[in-house]
């Protein structure tokens, strides 16, 4: 039992390091992609106002992702922990 528990244990590790390195991944690029739109808006038309508001919107949206994301992991990893504690 105690191979199976270090097992799941080191998968969930795993799983959750592997999910944190693609959320600040795709924070990254996003917010990349986002200055360069906003500096590419900026340069073709006089109306900052709205790029930026775009560019805040956009950040919120990711924001809350990245929030859904994290609690999806820690969720999972509850339910296994309680899953091994369970059989164990």
């Amino acid at each position: 039992m105690t191979v199976v528990l270090l097992l799941v244990v080191v998968v969930v590790v795993v799983i959750v390091v592997v999910v944190v390195v693609v959320v600040v991944v795709v924070v990254v690029v996003v917010v990349v992609v986002v200055e360069v739109v906003v500096v590419v808006g900026q340069r073709s038309s006089v109306n900052c106002e709205s790029d930026s508001r775009q560019s805040l919107q956009v950040m919120v949206v990711v924001m809350v992702v990245v929030v859904a994301v994290l609690v999806v992991v820690v969720v999972v990893v509850v339910v296994v922990v309680v899953v091994v504690v369970v059989v164990a």
